[in-house]
């Protein structure tokens, strides 16, 4: 199957952008180079094509009941305007994926889910649809998607509305925001860990918003940014991937996220029982960050021993830009999670040592 293009393709070329094919579409891994780019977010602003992204609409009388059933959060502790993060489960308590909910009002929802997950998901809401009198929508190949982001991200935008952009909080958004001469949803949302915002457009203006944003930002440092530094910008902040720290295999509460499952939610959904079973028990196993103390590079798949057993395996590593050291998290055997805790990573076939730290490394 060919990789498909974002509206923003010839732009990345353009730019100089190294172009790889991720989750079925044609996107920049860096441009001038992940460490200039983690750093230029951390310092200044980024700016991030994510026009690949899901857009999924569920509307109707019945929208908040379907979801309540769908999803592991608390859909009704929102108010429009407001977003909330949560996951879809299978039966099991495996995730299906995991995403943002932006509540237009009691019968009209917008899911933003994961690109390589966007056709899954799709079919999952369908299947389990049931007798809910809704509409459900899959609305991805209309709207083009930018994310700004980092401590100039305010500043910078500002520049192309009249919306007040400070008025928008945090997990909140405006559906009518007039961004360089087209209107456009604004969220105050990211997956970096900085303030910033993600500016949704039909497809055919997020050009015009692009090229205007990176014009907008030059005296503020503001750079084009890829997929390399967004993964070590979430990593850094604490932030799960789905086929990660979550998947098919690892259920939310494994992957440290019990906060976004609501096991006395009222409302049955799918996976809950699995998931209240599991917590009940007790878990066997959970994710846990640490720092490696000796040299390498820790990455993804690699597998974790303590005494010469295995206990789990790297689920994301890196050299931290940021905090300059060898960080990552391990999905491993309960009891090894602790602070302090002494394990070994294999890294190239050899046991490296490295200690159980907090997994918001920031």
């Amino acid at each position: 199957m060919v990789a498909k293009k974002t509206p923003l393709y010839d732009e990345h070329v353009k730019l100089g952008g190294k172009v790889v094919d991720y989750a079925g579409w044609y996107l920049p891994v860096q441009y001038e180079g992940l460490i200039a780019e983690h750093e230029a977010v951390r310092n200044a602003a980024g700016l991030f094509d994510v026009s690949h992204m899901g857009e999924i609409v569920v509307k109707g009388k019945d929208a908040l009941a379907y979801l309540q059933y769908l999803l592991t959060n608390d859909i009704s502790s929102i108010e429009d305007d407001q977003i909330i993060y949560t996951m879809m489960c299978y039966p099991d308590g495996g995730v299906v994926d995991d995403f943002l909910v932006y509540k237009y009002d009691d019968e009209e929802y917008l899911l933003v889910v994961n690109a390589a997950n966007t056709e899954k998901d799709f079919k999952w809401m369908i299947d389990n649809k049931k007798d809910f009198n809704i509409i459900i929508e899959n609305i991805s190949d209309q709207i083009g998607e930018v994310a700004i982001q980092g401590p100039k991200s305010e500043e910078i935008l500002q520049k192309l509305t009249d919306t007040d952009l400070s008025k928008i909080k945090p997990f909140h958004f405006d559906r009518k925001v007039v961004v360089s001469g087209i209107e456009c949803m604004v969220s105050r949302t990211g997956y970096t860990g900085e303030d910033g915002f993600e500016v949704y457009s039909p497809a055919e203006g997020i050009v015009k918003i692009w090229q205007d944003l990176l014009d907008a930002g030059k005296d503020e440092g503001i750079k084009p940014t890829g997929l390399g530094c967004r993964d070590t910008l979430r990593f850094e902040a604490g932030m799960p991937l789905y086929g990660n720290e979550i998947s098919k295999e690892i259920t939310p509460l494994e992957g440290g996220l019990k906060f976004f499952v609501k096991l006395d939610k009222e409302e049955d959904y799918i996976g809950k029982e699995a998931l209240n079973k599991q917590w009940n028990e007790g878990l066997k196993r959970r994710v846990a960050g640490f720092e490696v103390l000796g040299r390498g590079i820790p990455r993804s798949g690699y597998e974790v021993y303590k005494d010469g057993e295995k206990i789990g395996h790297v689920t994301t590593g890196y050299m931290s830009p940021t905090l300059k050291k060898n960080i990552g998290v391990a999905l491993i055997k309960t009891e090894e999670t602790e602070l302090g805790n002494e394990i070994d990573i294999m890294i190239r076939n050899k046991p490296v040592k490295a200690v159980v730290i907090k997994r918001r490394f920031l």
